[in-house]
């Protein structure tokens, strides 16, 4: 008898000690970072089927779009010898280029971009009218050592680009010198862009590369409208009706302007800061419209990404979990009852359903309506399961209070950009400093004394 009353009382002791219910607590909240991390895993398979979905429309609609271009390239006879393997030298006529970028190049356009729905999914896609303008360089004999009577004048090549040819919405016309010139699909060996339209005008009257040009470009697209800083002086104004656009490349706008619906920005720029010669020869060139310092241009944005505020909502998880555990803790010391471990495991299921009733909402309503509905919800029912445990609604009332203040907090660092890190470490600060006041309330070594000496009492 005399045993199994020591270890009845042995196993009192475990059910009532403080230390055992804090490791437990502790346990708890690691176990529940496996369903966190599914969520977050779940949110990151929606962001992807996002990224399919838009990858599909704009498949169909057409690809962000940069405009390259103009380049003339000026093909002119050379001689080059070659040995055999008996060491006799011949010579043979061979064609290379001239590639002769503008002196000048003002590019205005007027973008209009729009949502398309997919399901739950959107995507930003655009309309676009681009009017070119410029004036060709000259030709620089003494840097090119070329004989100008050997250049084939009735062969040149005026040479444009376009990402993604399947958004014109017209054939384009040049007007080279006042003269029009339909544009044409190069499919020879000339790869300067990704895809060429090329014109053959015949200079052989004038002998002159010095010439203006301008043409028009309608043309649809997505996401991005970009343009290549090919002009020894190049200007760019863009302008369109959005109003969360990000500006993309290398180069920041001189000028620019957002306001409600709408927005402007102008470019300009000398060729100091540009990868490519005015002017150089060979036999192929192509041109690396990826690099960022060559490029520039215009992001639209969509004005809510509610997966990327899911998933900064999801990563606090585990914060969030652990201070409602301590806090429920603190509760039921300073109430004198006792709450079971198989209920902080249920008020653990229900914060860790928050995120996955968060991120179905998103998709339907938006972020910010979202985390109100699963934030409310999931407060009133723990606020309503804790008033039936203690059987204190004041208590109750206070505990939803504290969980609507963790809710708030994190919301609220959701929304900061620049002071999301002050905001939380001071927020965190309040947190911890009103945690160690409530511990203060407790008289912690006559509890841990009473644990102790319970067995040799009985």
């Amino acid at each position: 008898m005399k045993i199994n009353l020591e270890i009845e009382e042995r196993k009192s002791w475990f059910r009532e000690s403080v230390l055992i219910k804090l490791l437990l607590i502790g346990v708890l909240t690691l176990l529940l970072l496996i369903p966190s991390n599914m969520i977050q895993s779940l949110i990151w398979e929606r962001q992807e089927r996002q990224k399919e979905v838009i990858s599909e429309i704009t498949d169909k609609w057409s690809g962000s779009q940069l405009v390259e271009g103009p380049v003339m390239i000026l093909p002119y006879k050379t001689t080059i010898s070659q040995r055999d393997s008996s060491g006799k030298t011949s010579f043979k006529e061979a064609i290379t280029n001239v590639y002769i970028l503008p002196e000048n190049l003002d590019i205005s356009g007027k973008a209009r971009p729009e949502k398309l729905h997919r399901g739950i999914f959107d995507a930003v896609v655009y309309n676009s009218t681009v009017h070119v303008k410029g004036r060709f360089s000259p030709l620089e004999l003494k840097k090119s050592g070329i004989n100008p009577e050997m250049i084939l004048w009735d062969k040149v090549k005026v040479d444009i680009g376009l990402s993604d040819l399947k958004g014109l919405k017209n054939n384009p016309v040049i007007k080279l010198g006042n003269v029009p010139y339909n544009v044409e699909t190069d499919f020879s060996s000339l790869k300067l862009f990704t895809n060429n339209l090329v014109i053959i005008p015949d200079l052989s009257t004038t002998k002159n590369t010095a010439i203006d040009f301008n043409f028009d470009l309608d043309f649809r697209g997505s996401g991005e409208l970009n343009f290549l800083h090919l002009g020894k002086n190049t200007s760019v104004k863009v302008s369109g009706n959005w109003d969360t656009p990000s500006f993309t490349g290398r180069f920041l706008p001189e000028n620019r302007d957002i306001s409600k619906g709408e927005f402007s920005a102008a470019w300009k720029l000398p060729y100091f800061n540009r990868p490519f010669p005015q002017q150089w020869t060979g036999n192929t060139a192509t041109l690396d419209t990826t690099n960022k310092d060559a490029s520039f241009g215009v992001k639209f944005l969509l004005p809510v990404d509610q997966y990327q505020k899911t998933m900064r909502t999801a990563k606090y998880a585990v914060l969030i979990i652990l201070l409602t555990f301590v806090s429920l803790f603190f509760t039921e010391l300073l109430n004198k009852k006792k709450v079971h471990l198989l209920q902080y495991i249920l008020i653990g299921a229900a914060m860790t359903i928050y995120y996955t009733l968060l991120l179905s909402f998103s998709e339907q309503v938006g972020f910010n309506i979202a985390y109100l509905i699963a934030s409310v919800a999931t407060v009133g029912l723990i606020a309503t399961f804790i008033a039936s445990l203690l059987k204190n609604r004041k208590a109750a009332l206070v505990f939803g209070s504290i969980l609507t203040l963790f809710y708030s907090f994190v919301f609220v660092i959701i929304q900061l950009q620049d002071l999301a890190l002050l905001f939380g470490s001071v927020g965190l600060f309040i947190i911890i400093a009103s945690l160690m006041y409530l511990s203060a309330q407790i008289d912690w070594n006559k509890k841990l004394v009473s644990e102790t000496l319970q067995p040799e009492i009985q």
